[in-house]
């Protein structure tokens, strides 16, 4: 992670002083588990629960020397204690440690991701509905479609946010797991009574049938879940860049005082937030993919996964966190031109409203193609001569329709009159 997008509660999960604290606790849990089951003597767990963190300038030292990162940890450990030092790591490989304490790093990483959906659910939600009843174009394609509201709008971010972390709660869950089994999984050295009392004490989980490692497909899980709200992230930016273009001007992020759009044109006012949000969402998918890739190992483990995930899991788990805390103050201080909304509305001359002058025909007695032809010849002049489509349709002969059917027809209410079943739904919708 890069000090730029880190946010402090994060960073603080994967420093080299935390994971190096976490090792020593998975140590210490095994040598109280061992003391137990009276294979070794008590003092020699007190006496590592009391000892010293490990110093990572100390131990990138010993790595030095012992070209292993926890072998130089152990060597490290073990001398912290007078006596007793022979049994830290008894009956372990490394990944017993590595792997247990990625399950606890990992969790407190999707705990503090988890957290950042449920504040972001939240102020989407109130904005939400806040704007239930406020008319926008709709559009498809980026051409004007029909009215919509920017409640409904941002009613269908809540839900996908809603969905996103309950994707990362099962992810979550997937990849809070540990393993004490030794070498190939077999606990050949250590019984599954060390690994139950262990995982149990760090409040994870247990991998079932490990080999040398817990299995990547949880941290392929993970790091997809991670991927897939990135790309929600990006849907909702996509979506304010569009709406904050000159020509639309419907929303905008805030810009605060002393802020400068531009180093060379002082009246600009970019979307900076919503587009460095769109950056990191590519990269996100990036480390989904490195993810995917270390599913498959060779036989019982190798370590061709190891350089990637060292990269990948602080990195995604750091960008998501400063892209969910980012989105969540942009929505917050969004700036929602309500006038320029209608302003726009008016400016599609009633073109957006043209189905439902297609379906008052049909229950005309026209038939659907006579309709259709009939809306879309008035239409198509507007659109290529000016006018509106309501003068239009009055003025065709073929357009039976009354003065007051054509009113209903040109009502923004006659399309949003059905959309409380949304906000019915959103008010009900707990993470």
């Amino acid at each position: 992670m890069i000090d730029r997008y880190s946010l402090p509660e994060m960073a603080a999960v994967w420093s080299e002083e935390h994971k190096l604290a976490v090792w020593k606790e998975v140590e210490t849990l095994v040598i109280e588990a061992w003391a137990e089951l009276g294979v070794i003597q008590s003092e020699v767990a007190e006496a590592l629960r009391s000892a010293p963190e490990v110093d990572p300038v100390e131990w990138k030292e010993r790595e030095k020397i012992t070209n292993h990162d926890v072998a130089a940890f152990v060597d490290l450990l073990a001398g912290s204690i007078e006596s007793g030092g022979e049994w830290v790591h008894f009956g372990l490989t490394s990944s017993d440690v590595l792997d247990t304490a990625n399950g606890v790093l990992l969790r407190d990483a999707a705990d503090l991701l988890l957290g950042r959906l449920e504040t972001l659910f939240d102020i989407v939600r109130n904005k939400s509905l806040e704007h239930r009843d406020t008319p926008m174009i709709g559009r498809t394609h980026g051409i004007w479609a029909e009215p919509t509201s920017f409640g409904l709008k941002l009613a269908n971010w809540a839900f996908e946010i809603e969905r996103d972390y309950r994707r990362m709660s099962a992810a979550r869950d997937a990849v809070a797991v540990g393993k004490i089994s030794g070498a190939v999984g077999t606990y050949a050295h250590t019984p599954p009574s060390v690994e139950a009392f262990v995982c149990d004490r760090l409040e994870i989980g247990i991998e079932p049938a490990s080999s040398q490692i817990t299995h990547r497909d949880r941290q392929a899980e993970f790091l997809n879940a991670i991927a897939l709200t990135g790309s929600s992230l990006e849907r909702f930016a996509t979506e304010i860049r569009h709406l904050q273009r000159s020509e639309v001007g419907e929303v905008r992020e805030s810009f605060g005082a002393g802020q400068k759009g531009s180093s060379a044109m002082p009246h600009k006012r970019n979307p900076i937030a919503s587009e460095n949000i769109t950056g990191i969402s590519r990269l996100l998918r990036g480390y989904a993919s490195v993810g995917m890739e270390n599913v498959a190992l060779w036989h019982e483990r190798d370590i061709s996964h190891s350089a990637a995930e060292r990269v990948a899991l602080p990195d995604a788990t750091g960008l998501l966190d400063f892209a969910l805390a980012r989105m969540a103050r942009l929505v917050d201080g969004l700036v929602v031109d309500t006038d320029r909304m209608a302003e726009n509305l008016e400016a599609t001359h009633g073109l957006v409203y043209s189905q439902a002058v297609l379906l008052a025909l049909a229950e005309r007695g026209h038939s659907r193609d006579a309709a259709y032809r009939i809306v879309q010849n008035s239409a198509m002049a507007t659109w290529d001569k000016g006018g509106t489509l309501r003068d239009r349709l009055s003025a065709d002969p073929e357009c039976d329709l009354t003065e007051e059917e054509l009113e209903d027809c040109f009502s923004t209410a006659r399309f949003l009159r059905n959309t409380d079943v949304v906000f019915d739904r959103l008010e009900a919708l707990t993470l």
